[in-house]
């Protein structure tokens, strides 16, 4: 009797010993494959990342590649402005000069044709700079603003209000300042062309990071609606920004206005 007990405990004891050893195992199998989902899963996770970062290099390099052309173009447009256009209109008022000494008669009348070839010429030299980006990285970001404000504001229809605080005196690079200034350009382009404002705003801040605010008070647009169509001008913004990894927020309302910013995120 005793040793059918014995045995009994024996072969108990075996069966659990089994259980435990197939459960062990059972587990060992489980953390395994556990960790090797963990491991695939981090793997596509790394390379989603590796993907993601090369279509953004791409994008960035794409954008930075039609940038640098526009600029190419500009400059080109620029160069021939001062050279062909500018030569054009001096000799045009060299002309006028000599009329109006041959005939002393003719000065009352050729005067106001003569000053308005001056504010033509002062016109393409001020548009002949802004499209320079040579000459836009020799001086102060501020004051090409500042001085295109003043050209701008020529234009009696339209008035432009501009306030500058430049507490931390930001130095900007020269990519940072063709961009900055394009995107400012391309704004008020769109303000002129497409908004009907009567007054537009431009702020610019550099505590504590640098921020440009331009708004108007024009007929506003359906920002969704404009970024679902790729609109040209939005789009243009929103890519140069990006390639100095500056952001853009968009604000407008129908009959409010539009106000955009631009920036620093880094």
């Amino acid at each position: 009797m005793l040793i059918c007990l014995q045995k009994k405990e024996i072969k108990m004891s075996n069966i659990t010993f089994g259980i435990v050893t197939i459960l062990l195992f059972v587990s060992l199998i489980l953390l395994f494959c556990a960790i090797l989902i963990k491991l695939y899963v981090q793997k596509i996770k790394n390379y989603t990342k590796v993907i993601y970062q090369k279509d953004i290099d791409f994008q960035k390099s794409l954008n930075a590649t039609i940038i640098e052309t526009q600029e190419h173009v500009l400059t080109n447009i620029s160069q021939d402005l001062h050279d062909d256009a500018g030569q054009q209109l001096t000799y045009i008022n060299f002309q006028l000069e000599n009329l109006k000494l041959e005939s002393p008669e003719l000065e009352a009348t050729l005067q106001p044709i003569s000053q308005s070839v001056v504010n033509l010429m002062h016109t393409v030299r001020s548009i002949s700079h802004s499209l320079n980006n040579q000459l836009l990285m020799q001086q102060d970001l501020y004051k090409a603003i500042a001085n295109e404000v003043q050209r701008l504001n020529k234009n009696k229809k339209v008035r432009l209000h501009l306030s500058i605080d430049k507490s931390n005196n930001k130095i900007f690079n020269n990519e940072e300042k063709i961009v900055i200034y394009r995107i400012f350009q391309e704004i008020i382009n769109n303000i002129f062309k497409h908004a009907k404002a009567k007054e537009i705003t431009i702020q610019l801040v550099s505590v504590p990071f640098f921020e440009m605010t331009i708004s108007d008070n024009g007929k506003g647009f359906d920002v969704e609606a404009a970024l679902e169509k790729e609109s040209l001008g939005l789009k243009n913004i929103i890519n140069r920004a990006g390639i100095i990894e500056y952001g853009v927020k968009i604000d407008s309302e129908l009959n409010e206005g539009t106000s955009i910013l631009l920036y620093e995120t880094k």
